[in-house]
């Protein structure tokens, strides 16, 4: 019995005649424990892309980053992550609330390499589980349930230019977001983002905000 295929993935294998390929790629490429290789290249990762699925069972893919290790593989079948300062919609933090299957994608595109991993996440807003990640709103844990390496066929090469300066860091003071500085949603802020605003300048116009966004200002 198959891990990875239904019958619509099936249904498509026959179609095309690709099922015994189907089959062979899941028994020499699923594992179901993390090794030694795939811990490193996951804790050598400084983003990852994580697929949830809420409630009525609708998808979001969202892009996590931060600084090399920041996903850690705590034993053979656990990865844990940060849930870090964002937006305030929780959209992915709900969704593993609601359900918690969740999917993976490593990917380094100056050595084109990727990794698929699968499990069942939660959510912990424990003290000890906090104290591991500086800055941490929530800590997500993860059970592992498959993993497999992808070719690297279509992933295209870029190159890694620089660290987000909005990525905590032991030693340095992470700065306010700046879209929390638009005079438009001042009254929406928190009191502590209200002092942040405050004490990185005040407020900026909308226009100002976006202007560095389509132009790729670092301080966007």
């Amino acid at each position: 019995m198959s891990r990875l295929y239904q019958d619509p993935h099936r249904a498509l294998q026959d179609r095309f005649q690709s099922r015994p390929m189907a089959d062979r790629i899941e028994q020499i490429a699923l594992k179901t424990e993390i090794g030694p290789d795939e811990k490193a290249f996951i804790e050598s990762r400084d983003f990852f892309f994580l697929t949830t699925v809420d409630g009525q069972g609708r998808p979001t893919v969202s892009y996590k980053g931060g600084a090399p290790g920041f996903v850690r593989a705590i034993d053979d079948t656990h990865l844990t992550f940060p849930s870090y300062d964002g937006n305030g919609m929780y959209l992915s933090m709900g969704n593993i609330t609601a359900n918690p299957h969740v999917g993976f994608l490593f990917i380094d595109f100056e050595r084109p390499c990727r990794l698929r991993v699968q499990g069942l996440a939660e959510v912990s807003d424990a003290p000890e589980q906090l104290a591991t990640y500086k800055e941490a709103e929530l800590v997500v844990r993860v059970k592992v349930t498959e993993l497999w390496m992808n070719c690297p066929r279509y992933i295209h090469r870029y190159e890694r230019l620089k660290t987000s300066r909005y990525v905590p860091q032991v030693d340095a003071e992470t700065p306010v977001c700046e879209w929390k500085r638009i005079d438009g949603i001042q009254d929406v802020l928190r009191p502590k983002e209200l002092e942040q605003v405050a004490a990185s300048g005040g407020t900026i116009a909308i226009e100002e905000w976006m202007g560095r966004v389509v132009t790729g200002d670092e301080k966007a």
